[in-house]
């Protein structure tokens, strides 16, 4: 617990002693002067009174001030002081000790949820070590490091922005970004990511990114922003109040007023009112649930997945239908040219050499596979791009462009029947087909394949499991590759060859055909996913791998590559909405079955109390188990 929290619980503390002090001797009438009737009760009782009950009153009085009035506090100052009026002192003090004991532990309950989000805070290092020119390093705030600066990362340090190992060796600790214990081993060459601790190794990296548009600032908004996105449950218990709680000050008052005119016995029915005040405190239902949700966005950034706000939690715990991207999402998105198939007459080195040099300025993973085979075949080659012109980005089918004043075309059999070139057919169903034709001549055929990612498939039977009826896949690539993933993944459904804009018709036909209450997710990494993770009930984005728009658009965010973690979160938000649920059910319960027993005069102060405050710890503590672990235990376990 904090300073504050530690002050107030001392308090607390001192508040009941003295009350117990008053409370013994007055109920074994041995302290007689002090009892209900001595001329020294209400100045005795009114110590414990204003110990616990003073910030109470004063946030009543200030909640009246700014036209605020009907909140828990004025309904406890409310009843307290009628209370008082009726001359049950002892009562008075122990309604306002009572509910400042539930109070503490809401506060310690939200603070112990913000603490697992908060954490992220920590990701954020005070200064960067900026190697200049000379060799000297200066410290600077990280939001004064450029693209392409050299920083120094020493042993413990916090690397400040994303960029680029140039020299050294370490292990990182990424635990606090993405929820992986394990270390992850980086060399030259390798990308880093802001937000992880440097191990033992002196590395230098070269900025990639400026402060503002790193992993940890993404990470840092995301956060700022998901409180602000609330659920259903937390929007209508909003509104529930605030009509709630004025009907039960105006019933209290109809209560007191009514009985008392017809009966004249005043004290009965005004005590009764106060009980009825504090039976029907909205506390339990304001506190627990928006905590219960809190607790959910903590436990799953605390499995290295950020929750853009409790809304997408809420619609996570109601999915019927996932679909997925394929490319660097279900696969691994590091294409190997797998097979080289050249026409007669033409030899391997030229087909490659020709196909790399009209995809020289590509970058896309087929156009990359194709560079690194040929450099594989012919080391230290340089592609002299000088002579490449007129590069015409085709999309669905490939590109075109001039080659040493000769039309090349690199792409798919659609591009090849468009320029009226004739290719042979290929048995590898799994591989992405790229055929090559020059000025309308085939000139051969490169095979691309994309391995399935590991453990992909048994993610897949976790997303069932977790209740997730329907898995569609959805791919640019072409139906025999498509269908050849989505049998390895046993998918229910393959879209293939489709553009980014056929991804957002087939996304909204399948919005058209859930079932009622179902709520479809889609999973993907790539900017051409970015309107289809806006237009789903649940965008879901990759944020190792992910592209910025499709980060930006999503509003779930897997902080590494790990599709574990999605089943993970489902199960999180799952577990969220019954404990809300859980929480509502029992408050109501509770609180009707005691203001009848109330109104029939079976229920005293004593158990106002209980249907106040020990139903509001109850639930506080039903919410808390969101944030529980056991021996160590990931909270993706919850």
């Amino acid at each position: 617990m904090d300073q504050k929290q530690a002050r107030q619980l001392r308090k607390i503390l001192i508040a009941a002693a003295v009350f117990l002090l008053l409370i013994v001797p007055d109920t074994l009438q041995t302290f007689p002067f002090a009892g209900k009737t001595g001329r020294f009760a209400p100045a005795l009782y009114l110590i414990p009174y204003l110990l616990c009950g003073l910030p109470v009153i004063r946030k009543a009085l200030l909640g009246i001030r700014n036209r605020q009035v009907f909140d828990e506090s004025f309904l406890m100052m409310l009843a307290t002081f009628g209370a008082v009026v009726t001359g049950e002192y002892s009562e008075a003090v122990a309604v306002m000790l009572f509910y400042q004991v539930g109070e503490w532990f809401q506060d310690y309950a939200v603070g112990r949820s913000r603490r697992s989000i908060s954490g992220l805070l920590e990701l954020v290092p005070e200064s960067a070590s900026i190697e200049r020119a000379d060799g000297s390093v200066e410290l600077a705030d990280p939001d004064d490091v450029a693209v392409g600066d050299v920083l120094v990362i020493k042993p413990g340090e916090r690397v400040p922005v994303d960029g680029v190992v140039l020299t050294g060796e370490s292990m990182l600790n990424t635990a606090a970004l993405t929820g992986e214990s394990v270390p992850r081993h980086v060399r030259e060459g390798e990308q880093i990511l802001s937000g992880c601790i440097n191990g033992e190794g002196l590395l230098r990296i070269r900025a990639e990114k400026a402060f503002e548009d790193s992993t940890v600032s993404r990470i840092l908004e995301l956060v700022e922003t998901a409180s602000e996105k609330k659920s259903k449950t937390e929007t209508f218990i909003t509104r529930f109040a605030r009509v709630y709680t004025p009907a039960v000050v105006l019933a209290a008052v109809l209560l007191a007023l009514i009985p008392s005119l017809v009966t004249g016995d005043w004290g009965t029915w005004v005590y009764r009112a106060c009980e009825f005040l504090v039976i029907s405190c909205p506390c339990a239902l304001v506190i627990s649930v928006p905590l219960a949700f809190f607790g959910g966005i903590g436990a799953a950034s605390a499995a290295g997945v950020l929750v853009k706000g409790s809304n997408y939690l809420e619609l996570l715990a109601r999915l019927d239908t996932v679909v997925s991207d394929k490319t660097g999402t279900l696969t691994e998105g590091s294409f190997r040219v797998s097979e080289v198939c050249p026409a007669e007459g033409i030899s391997r080195t030229e087909l490659l050499r020709k196909a790399a040099l009209a995809e020289g300025l590509s970058t896309h993973p087929i156009a990359v596979s194709i560079r690194e085979r040929l450099n594989e075949e012919l080391p230290d080659t340089a592609l002299n791009m000088k002579l490449v012109t007129d590069v015409d980005d085709i999309p669905g089918q490939g590109l075109a462009a001039t080659v040493e004043g000769r039309m090349v075309c690199v792409g798919n059999d659609r591009l090849m029947q468009a320029q009226g070139v004739e290719c042979p057919a290929v048995t590898d169903e799994a591989a992405t087909v790229c055929r090559v034709a020059e000025n309308g001549v085939y000139l051969g055929t490169i095979l691309i394949r994309d391995r399935v990612k590991p453990g992909a498939r048994q993610v897949l039977a976790e997303l069932r499991e977790a209740g997730v009826r329907r898995i569609v896949m959805l791919t640019g690539d072409s139906r025999s590759v498509g269908e050849a993933v989505g049998r390895e993944l046993g998918v229910d459904e393959v879209c293939a060859q489709l553009l980014p804009q056929d991804k957002v018709a087939r996304v909204e036909a399948l919005l058209a055909g859930l079932a009622e209450g179902g709520r479809l997710a889609f999973l993907g990494d790539g900017i051409n996913d970015a309107p289809v993770l806006t237009r789903a009930d649940v965008g879901v984005a990759m944020g190792s791998m992910g592209s910025d728009a499709a980060i930006e658009a999503a509003d779930v965010v897997i902080m590494d590559d790990d599709l574990k973690k999605l089943p993970a979160v489902i199960r999180i938000a799952r577990r969220t909405v019954r404990i809300a649920r859980q929480n509502i059910a029992f408050a109501l319960t509770v609180k009707l079955a005691i203001l009848a027993l109330s109104a029939l005069g079976l229920a005293g102060m004593w158990t106002a109390v209980f249907a106040d405050v020990g139903v509001a710890v109850l639930c506080i503590l039903n919410s808390m188990r969101l944030l529980r672990r056991r021996n160590g235990a990931k909270a993706d376990r919850i």
